[in-house]
């Protein structure tokens, strides 16, 4: 696993430059007065920009708790990105699946889905199998004779707590983040003497 930046690859060097180069844009986009809502395929949540925080002020708070960095679009986006860099992004895209799949109120569609995720992350050899032990990879495939809701919590708490201790410290001391960070400071600085309601662009 790349640990850090001098260790990296090439192509996780190229992953990482393209992650900062990318979220860059978002920022220079967010200063102009564009939608940052867009940012890929993870558009699972409507929380992000919560309490009406521009997209600085969003970048900022990934910092304050995991939970910050998840009830974010952006935040979702870039931390998959970061994830990506380490080769460890299924364990997010699970998470992300059982978000989903908690929404679903079909008997018929929990059962179809939650086989569905199973076979991608959960069995033994799946296409993008998580991390889990054995005793709760039983668990879950015991779940899925009466699918419900819940099926996946145990696993997904697991995925949750490891993602938490272990890629989201590194996700906020890389130097991708880092930076980020910074030009988010900088244009909330340079931002904060301005009424919230004047236009950031004309």
């Amino acid at each position: 696993m790349c640990r850090t930046l001098a260790a990296f690859p090439t192509t996780c060097l190229e992953r990482a430059k393209e992650f900062k180069t990318r979220l860059g844009i978002f920022l220079h986009k967010s200063e102009l007065g564009s939608d940052t809502g867009n940012v890929g395929k993870f558009e699972w949540s409507s929380k992000h920009s919560r309490d009406g925080r521009n997209f600085s002020e969003d970048v900022l708070g990934w910092k304050e708790s995991f939970d910050s960095l998840l009830s974010s679009k952006n935040g979702v986006a870039a931390f998959h990105a970061f994830l990506k860099t380490e080769f460890s992004e299924e364990n997010l895209e699970f998470w992300l699946a059982c978000e989903e799949f908690k929404k679903l109120r079909s008997a018929a569609k929990l059962a179809s889905r939650a086989h569905k995720i199973f076979e991608e992350f959960i069995r033994s050899e799946a296409p993008k199998e998580v991390n889990i032990d054995h005793e709760t990879r039983e668990l879950t495939e015991k779940n899925l004779q009466a699918a419900m809701a819940t099926c996946f919590d145990v696993a997904q708490g697991k995925i949750r707590t490891l993602m938490e201790k272990d890629s989201y410290p590194r996700f906020l001391k890389s130097p991708a983040y880092r930076d980020l960070a910074a030009q988010a400071s900088a244009a909330s600085a340079s931002q904060s003497g301005c009424s919230p309601a004047e236009p950031l662009h004309t």
